[in-house]
């Protein structure tokens, strides 16, 4: 630990001592998906939809009832990955949502949340806990799946929380977001958290300016398939992957040098770029703790929101 601490401070002196610090911007909303102007209204509600719905390369069929079930969402492909444990594939009633649900059962995850297929076992079971012991908590308030994580985390058995990291360990991380830098991005809005493009009027397209948005390659397949096969494509600022080269130049002394990780440490290479922001901007406003963020805090101390955003675009663009 001591000899990791150390390299990590070597790494900060090295690329990040003329950074300034940007704290007083508050929330990059962008990353968490906060932003009020974003926020469509709900519609009137509607008889539900009992039809039953079909995904490309799936011989299975499902209702958006069985899709979006809490306690056993629908597994499109069940031979894409492990059995699931029950934690995973059901959780249990009436305070612990399946982990399958928001994080697929192949654990790609999405923008809105986070990916975890191919964390190291004992990290992932750090980060538990850490939810668990109020130690990860969100620096945007209106971040709510946070709180959420932090519920379900309280109510896992230690044999549950064993048993979901060798799952989710068990499997590699492989390509899921496609980063293309842009000057200019559809028109978007948000559904609890998630950047979903405006179709039909108002639709359109905009300047992205300093922001990172990342969108379902096919909205329908994420949003009401919740397909996990289908990945995501995250615009960045023009210029922002050759900037975030030369501040992620020290990261691979903790990370790997490829960023895919090094033995307790995760990687970080083709992660998505929203969520490596909110990480990053949690950590430097101290609501995200414990013990490997103690590692991250000097890395972070000195980054601006326009630094953070370049490092994640170049990250994100790696191959994992």
């Amino acid at each position: 630990m001591k000899s990791y601490r150390l390299l990590a401070r070597a790494a900060l002196l090295g690329v990040l001592g003329m950074s300034a610090v940007f704290a007083a911007e508050g929330p990059p909303t962008w990353a968490y998906g906060t932003d009020p102007a974003t926020v469509r209204p709900r519609g009137p509600q509607t008889a539900p939809d009992t039809s039953l719905k079909h995904v490309s390369g799936s011989t299975l069929e499902f209702t958006r009832a069985q899709i979006s079930d809490r306690f056993g969402p629908a597994d499109w492909f069940p031979g894409d990955h492990p059995a699931m444990p029950e934690v995973v594939a059901h959780g249990h009633k009436p305070t612990m949502m399946a982990c399958a649900l928001c994080h697929y059962p192949n654990g790609k995850g999405r923008a809105e949340n986070a990916g975890v297929s191919g964390l190291p076992v004992s990290y992932f079971i750090e980060q538990i806990k850490e939810f668990r012991d109020g130690e990860r908590m969100s620096a945007d308030s209106r971040k709510r799946n946070t709180g959420v994580m932090a519920a379900i985390a309280k109510a896992m058995t230690e044999e549950e929380i064993q048993a979901s990291a060798a799952y989710f360990g068990s499997m590699k991380w492989t390509p899921w977001i496609r980063v293309i830098e842009t000057k200019t991005v559809p028109k978007t809005y948000t559904s609890v958290g998630l950047y979903l493009p405006i179709e039909g009027e108002g639709a359109g397209t905009e300047e992205l300016g300093a922001r990172i948005i990342e969108v379902p390659e096919n909205p329908e397949e994420t949003e009401v398939l919740r397909n996990p096969r289908s990945g995501f494509v995250a615009y960045v600022p023009v210029g922002s992957i050759q900037k975030g080269k030369t501040l992620a130049a020290g990261c691979g002394t903790c990370h790997g040098t490829d960023l895919k990780g090094l033995g307790p440490v995760p990687g970080i290479a083709g992660r998505s770029p929203s969520y490596l922001v909110r990480q990053m901007y949690d950590m430097q406003q101290g609501t995200r703790k414990g013990t490997w963020t103690e590692l991250m805090k000097p890395v972070v101390a000195q980054l601006s929101q326009e630094d953070m955003l370049n490092t994640a675009a170049y990250v994100s663009s790696l191959a994992p």
